[in-house]
This record gives C-alpha cells, structure tokens and sequence, in this order.
C-alpha cells in the first residue's frame, strides 16, 4: 500500500514542482501525441471491420508508421516554435514523404486490392485520415498563417487530383477533397492556437518576473537619487570650502580654520541626512506594504485577502512587519505558481502575529536564499521571531511574531 501510494505521489509531485508554462508546454505536447493516439483508433476500429485481418493488419501497420512519424514531427516542430531548436525541414519533408507513400499505397488497394465495398471503404478511409493529420502536422511547422492555408490547401487540392483519375465519380473526388480540407484546416487552427496560447503563457510569465525586477530596480534608483540629491550638494560645497582653505592657508590667513571648522560641520549634517535616507529607505510602512501586497498580487491573477488592523503598533513593529510582508510577496511573484494568498494580521496575549500563506509553492533546491535571513535578522531587532515552511503539500506558510513590550495595543 505504502509503495502504491510513492508511486501515486511521484507522478503528483512531479506536475506540481512544474511552473505554470511548463505545464502548459507538457499539456500542449501530449495533446498533438494524443493526434497520433486518435488516427490510429480512427484507422484501426473500422479497418478490422470491413476486411481480413492479413490487409487490415497491413493497412494499420502503415498508419502506425505515419503516426509515429507524425508524432515525432510535431514534438520537433513545437521546440522550434519555442526558439529550442532550428526550423526541423527534413522532418516535414519526411512526413510529407511519408503521408504520399501512405496515401498511395491505399489508393493503389482500392484500384487493384481484393474487390469489395469493404475494402475501398477501408483504404479510403486511411486514405482520407493520413493526409487529414498530415497536413496538421505539417502546418505546425511552418511560420506564417498563409503558408498554413497552403499547406492545407495543398493537401485537399492533391487529394482529389489522386482520386481522379481512379475513375471515381466527381462528388465522390470533391468529398474527398473537401473533407481533406475541412480536416486538416481544423488540426491546422487547433495547432496553431495551441501554439498560440503556449508563447502567451510563456510571456506573461516574464512579464510577471520583469515587474518584479522593475520593481526592485525602481526601489534602487529612488534610494540612489535620494543620496545624490544629499550628497551632491553638500560635497560640492565642501569641496569648494576645502579649496579655499587651503588658498588661506597657504596665505598665512586665520581664517583657514573657520573654513575647516565649516568644512567639519557640514560633513557631520552630512552624515546624519544619509543616516535619516538609510532610515527611511530601510523602515517600511505595514499599512501601505499590506495594500500594496494586495495590488500587486491581485494584478498577477493571485486572489489575495488581507485582514486585520495596523493601528496603533508601534512604528518598529510595523516596519519590521512591513518588510516580512514585502518580502514574502516577492516570493509568491517569483516562486511556485500560487492561485491564491492570504495575509492575516492579529494581536495576542501581547504579540503581533502576522501569517502570510500561500498555495502552488515549489519546494527549494536545497540552496536557502538570503531573504529569509535577512528578515529574521529584521525581527531580532525587536525580539520578534519567524517561522517557515510547507504544509498540506505545496502550501508554504510564514509567520512573524513581535512582542509589543508593553506598547500601546489597538482594541
């Protein structure tokens, strides 16, 4: 029972540990090898039906072939569109090559084969189904829509030129094609809309990691013009306090002290106003870190709900907080694939509790990142502690407490 149960597990894990582009890819991938799947089944049921077994043994064993060529072709060509590998020419031509073999050798049995409705039947049937997925195939490999539409085309038009001169009946010949075309336009639109909807995952996702970096880099930039705009100034002035400092000096003047006694002040102020930007831009607000969690979040498709009430916690309560928040968000936007999160802030028996959880967490790679630490140096400062970690799978949890020592508490 325990190994059934590993073994159901494995395969679970493994589609969780997927981000949601990568499941989408696998999603895609399996579906055009499921095509395969269905002309096979299309091919092989009624076949067995209408014939003997030694030519419908023959019939499906040439389909079997096709299928796997196809499948083959369709897995090389979706890596191409995915910018993996170069354009797979060979590939198409192969499977062209091998649909035509196909579609010969059927129209080849319902012109020379045993007599019998059946039979032609049966070869047309394999006929009809080997250029339908052909041409699906075949369009997936190639970039533009009409040269989709050509190929399509193409494959209708050649069709019923095959058909022809068998002597079949005109409607008969142009069912033919029709049906060819109506087919393989269908498998040809289904693929690329498959590949169409994988590229727009696949974009979205690095959207998403862009904001992020966006965010950080703005972040940087807002701290770096804030010191510029300090610093700029006030090395300026003492670079020109400095000068004539030493001209005085040089002159025998008293008056170089007063200058080096302004140099000395103003770099103190100095000081203390890059001391006041580190402050600022190291303390956040829990308040608006909470409402801008819930923006952010809700932006990227994540349901996010945040309860409880920041006021009145202390104001190093709430940066210590805030930054648990902050951090805590990039992690739901850069890891997993989280469809839902929820922020909870409550007070008790003298403690702040603040719980951020979420769903589609990825397990770590054995690498702990430096963001957790961080933060647990954060709330050592105020004897605050935190916990993190999964529960009920791929649900990760953390969860910040900081003592109010005695602070005011909000009713």
């Amino acid at each position: 029972m325990t190994d059934g149960g590993t073994a159901v597990r494995g395969p679970v894990r493994w589609w969780r540990g997927k981000s949601t582009p990568a499941k989408v890819e696998t999603y895609t991938r399996w579906s055009f090898h499921f095509f395969a799947v269905i002309e096979a089944v299309v091919v092989a049921l009624p076949v067995f039906g209408q014939v003997g077994t030694g030519l419908a043994s023959w019939l499906v064993l040439m389909v079997c072939a096709h299928c796997v060529v196809c499948a083959v072709t369709a897995s090389a060509a979706l890596d191409w569109t995915r910018g993996r590998r170069e354009q797979p020419v060979r590939m198409l031509w192969t499977l062209g090559c091998v649909t035509a073999l196909v579609a010969v050798a059927a129209m080849s049995i319902v012109e020379r084969g045993p007599e019998g409705h059946g039979v032609d039947s049966a070869a047309g049937g394999v006929y009809a189904t080997v250029l339908i997925f052909g041409a699906g195939v075949i369009s997936l490999g190639v970039r533009r829509r009409r040269r989709e539409f050509a190929v399509v085309a193409g494959f209708a038009a050649g069709s019923g030129l095959m058909a022809f001169p068998l002597g079949l009946p005109g409607s008969a010949t142009m069912a033919i094609a029709l049906t060819v075309l109506v087919g393989g336009g269908f498998l040809a639109f289904t693929s690329a809309f498959s590949v169409w909807l994988l590229n727009a995952v696949y974009e979205l996702d690095a959207a998403r990691e862009t904001r992020a970096r966006l965010a950080v880099a703005e972040e940087r930039l807002r701290f770096g013009r804030d010191l510029h705009d300090v610093m700029g100034r006030n090395l300026a002035v003492i670079a020109l306090k400095g000068e004539l400092a030493v001209q005085l000096a040089r002159r025998g003047r008293p008056e170089a002290v007063d200058q080096m006694i302004e140099v000395q002040r103003i770099a103190q102020e100095s000081q203390r106003e890059v001391r006041d930007v580190v402050r600022g831009y190291r303390e956040a607000d829990l308040g608006v870190e909470l409402a801008g969690a819930q923006g952010v979040l809700t932006a990227a498709g994540i349901a996010c709900e945040v309860s409880g009430e920041t006021a009145g916690l202390p104001g190093e309560v709430q940066s210590a907080l805030g930054w648990v928040v902050r951090e805590a968000t990039t992690n739901v936007l850069r890891h997993g694939d989280a469809g839902r999160c929820g922020v909870a802030l409550r007070v008790t028996e003298g403690r702040v509790v603040l719980t951020v959880e979420n769903d589609g967490a990825k397990a770590a790679d054995g690498s702990a990142g430096s963001g957790l630490a961080g933060l647990r140096e954060r709330l050592s400062a105020v004897s605050g502690t935190l916990e993190a970690g999964f529960r009920d799978g791929d649900v990760f949890r953390v969860v910040a407490e900081v003592p109010l020592n005695g602070s005011e508490v909000p009713a």
